[in-house]
């Protein structure tokens, strides 16, 4: 038991814990919610004050294309130095900072097991931890959280989660040698799912898919009465579109992107770039509809209800519509900002023109040290 107690004190919190359960924004010091993610690099600053949340700060820079490798920050000091110069260009004035790695990085495991103690449940722990992860354990991050008890109290529902501690030392690093106090690695997914609680309200006894769509992959969280009870991840993203763009059109990366993003400044350009833009769209859609239905329809006989898209992919137009029209259900993109106040540093229509991009961001911004 001992033993078992040296690797709990081990542990990093890479869980996300219940907004029920917690105040996120406590009258306390601010922190700084930092997603680094393989196209881009968001930062977000947010202080309670006076019964309302205020963003305080917020900034959007793009990440070197080789910074990211196999979903490990490889070029440190480059990535660091980025997060340094936002934060003093952009007005952020806390030290310490949340992030989160890639769902991709890690292995989740839900368990279900005899109700028991805190003390007997980290030795179980461990054993199902060495059960199913292809790894020394003295190489990994482990942590869980019981998400429900069943059977009367007589058994529990757990999420265990195990990360490569060379992949959140990364991440970690990289907010040291910035100049910022990491206290607290989460998972992308969870943090999708901290922003929904806070901006939205679970429907009862209905699911909903939280679908982040990145640069190169995409997020899935699928939430029945508010509870996570499947994660994944798809393998496409908007920098397909991109590409896709880029070849089929022969333009720059800077113009498929404008493009994506309904924001080409050549008028002819757009319409003659119509048919293309909805079929590179609709390509990644079918993956995530394929994804959606194999997750979920083949494991229960039930529909998804609802499916909330962010990251900076969902802002493409005309994408919610598609995947709407695929799973016969609606489809919208998500505000995290929908409860925020911007402050008066924050330049208002950047904010909501860029607000699906913050989904995990604003997720993280809500957790603090010690949360389970």
């Amino acid at each position: 038991m001992a033993a078992a107690q040296s690797w709990i004190d081990r542990v990093t919190r890479v869980l996300s814990s219940s907004l029920s359960e917690i105040n996120p924004f406590r009258g306390e010091e601010p922190y700084i919610a930092v997603d680094i993610g393989s196209s881009t690099i968001k930062l977000l600053e947010v202080r309670g004050k006076a019964g309302e949340v205020v963003a305080q700060a917020m900034a959007v820079v793009p990440t070197p294309s080789t910074a990211i490798q196999n979903n490990m920050v490889v070029e440190v000091d480059q990535v660091a130095a980025l997060i340094r110069e936002a934060c003093s260009h952009h007005g952020f004035r806390a030290k310490k900072a949340i992030t989160a790695v890639p769902g991709p990085a890690v292995i989740i495991k839900r368990i279900s097991l005899p109700a028991q103690s805190e003390k007997e449940l980290e030795a179980t722990i461990l054993v199902e931890a060495g059960n199913f992860i292809p790894e020394d354990l003295e190489n990994v991050n482990l942590d869980y959280q019981i998400t429900d008890y069943l059977d009367e109290g007589r058994r529990m529902d757990v999420v265990l989660v195990a990360a490569k501690k060379d992949i959140v030392g990364s991440y970690s690093e990289t907010l040291q040698v910035a100049g910022l106090q990491p206290i607290v690695v989460d998972v992308d997914y969870f943090a999708l799912e901290n922003m929904f609680e806070l901006s939205y309200e679970a429907p009862p006894d209905r699911a909903v898919a939280l679908v982040n769509i990145g640069a190169r992959f995409s997020a899935i969280n699928i939430l029945k009465n508010g509870r996570s009870t499947f994660t994944g991840d798809v393998p496409v993203g908007g920098r397909d579109i991109t590409e896709s763009l880029m070849r089929d059109l022969g333009i720059s990366f800077e113009d498929a992107e404008a493009l994506k993003a309904g924001q080409a400044a050549d008028p002819e350009l757009m319409e003659h770039a119509s048919g293309v833009l909805e079929a590179a769209g609709a390509a990644v859609m079918d993956e995530i509809h394929h994804a959606l239905s194999f997750f979920w329809t083949a494991a229960t006989d039930e529909t998804i209800d609802h499916i909330y898209l962010s990251g900076g992919g969902a802002r493409m137009p005309g994408l919610a519509e598609q995947l709407a029209e695929r799973v016969g259900a609606p489809v919208e993109v998500a505000n995290p900002f929908v409860h925020l106040s911007l402050g008066e540093h924050v330049d208002r229509q950047a904010a909501l023109q860029r607000a699906p991009e913050f989904g995990v961001a604003v997720g993280l911004a809500t957790r603090r040290p010690n949360d389970k």
